[in-house]
């Protein structure tokens, strides 16, 4: 197996959160100072680099993690969102095949917990939680000491441009997907070890 330990980032790699996100971040811009996306820009917006997205809306970074802490009491006092169709089959297969599952995400546990079952979590042997999106590199280093594996064991799946950063920054292989946060092609441009088109194709992960 190439990838023994699998770590997946959550909001837009497994779970569907980018509608609730769209709609939250009106709120939240106005609460915090910061430029809304208008919905006529959302195609390009993605296109952008975390930190360019961040200098677009006039976002300081300073404000990440308030502004993070606030999202997450919103998605906590909403509905869960879904998973992407098909997601739960893939943990279950990547499980059985023999795969470390674990979750990264700057969303938290107990959000992640709201979306996945109780089967789903057994199948989750790391979760970590409240990661800054500019910072995930310290918390992939964690979970590999946590985990006891080397870094060329293991793959970060995400769907950012942060996301593949952070992976690079600590020499984990970044597995990108194309139905998340940011545009496909930016996240090709990036030159990803890894990239999944849709859903099914993450069971090669177990290969």
């Amino acid at each position: 197996m190439r990838y023994p330990l699998v770590i997946f980032d959550f909001d837009g790699t497994l779970a569907d959160s980018f509608p609730f996100f769209v709609k939250a971040q009106h709120a939240l811009a106005q609460r915090h100072g910061f430029t809304a996306i208008d919905e006529e820009r959302v195609e390009d917006l993605r296109r952008l680099g975390t930190r360019e997205l961040l200098q677009e809306l006039k976002f300081p970074t300073w404000k990440v993690p308030i502004v993070a802490a606030d999202f997450i009491r919103m998605m906590r006092g909403a509905p869960p969102v879904p998973l992407f169709p098909g997601v739960a089959d893939v943990l279950r297969q990547l499980r059985e095949r023999g795969a470390r599952l674990a979750i990264l995400t700057s969303n938290s546990v107990e959000n992640v917990r709201r979306v996945l079952d109780a089967e789903l979590m057994e199948a989750i042997e790391l979760i970590d939680g409240g990661a800054h999106v500019l910072g995930k590199h310290r918390r992939i280093a964690r979970m590999l000491k946590q985990a006891r594996a080397d870094a060329s064991q293991a793959i970060y799946v995400g769907d950012q441009v942060s996301d593949g950063e952070a992976a690079r920054r600590v020499g984990v292989a970044f597995g990108a997907v194309g139905w998340g946060y940011s545009h496909a092609d930016t996240l090709r441009a990036m030159g990803a070890e890894e990239f999944f088109e849709t859903v099914p194709e993450l069971g090669r992960l177990a290969l």
